[in-house]
């Protein structure tokens, strides 16, 4: 349901971008050139006006939609509870003796606490 709002919204800031391109401005902008159509004058600017207001509405719509469904979507868990966290040193494993290391996706970033270190070889 998500990528298809969000599909939604990205066709609509595209037409949005569009219609507000080809509007009539004191500049000249995109939307000179071209003489007398079907659509000349006021009648242009209020359809195109019109377009322009319903394709932000819509664009406004979808964000807020877009909002509400990540929000929801993000209230089950933290960041937090993805990084996992710091098992106290006490309950942090038996260590080497069993094959397990204890070190988890983010203790290994961390330094050697003391006792945790290496054995260096003697200095001569």
């Amino acid at each position: 349901m998500e990528n298809i709002i969000l599909v939604i919204h990205l066709i609509l800031a595209v037409c949005l971008i569009g219609v507000v391109l080809l509007q009539r401005s004191e500049g000249g902008g995109l939307g000179m050139g071209g003489g007398g159509g079907v659509m000349t004058g006021r009648q242009a600017a209020t359809a195109l006006g019109k377009l322009t207001w319903a394709f932000a509405i819509a664009f406004l719509a979808t964000s807020i939609t877009l909002t509400v469904i990540a929000a929801q979507n993000s209230a089950d868990s933290s960041l937090l509870d993805t990084l996992g966290g710091l098992p106290p040193a006490e309950e942090s494993g038996t260590g080497a003796s069993d094959g397990d290391t204890g070190l988890g996706p983010v203790d290994s970033l961390l330094p050697p606490i003391d006792g945790d270190s290496p054995a260096l070889p003697p200095v001569e």
